[in-house]
C-alpha cells in the first residue's frame, strides 16, 4: 500500500522540482524528435520555402 506519510513528509521544494526536471526533459526530448525530423525532411528535399 502507499504511504501517506510519505507523501506529506516530502518538501514542497522536492515535488516542484521534479515536476520541473520531468517537464524539461520531455520539452528537450520533443525538441530533438522535431530537429531530427526537420534533418530528415530536409535530406530527403523538403524546404520550408
Amino acid at each position: 500500500m502507499h504511504d501517506k506519510t510519505a507523501t506529506a513528509s516530502t518538501p514542497w521544494w522536492k515535488r516542484v522540482g521534479w515536476l520541473v526536471i520531468i517537464w524539461s526533459a520531455s520539452v528537450l526530448g520533443l525538441f530533438l524528435v522535431a530537429s531530427l525530423f526537420r534533418l530528415l525532411m530536409t535530406a530527403a528535399g523538403m524546404k520550408s520555402h
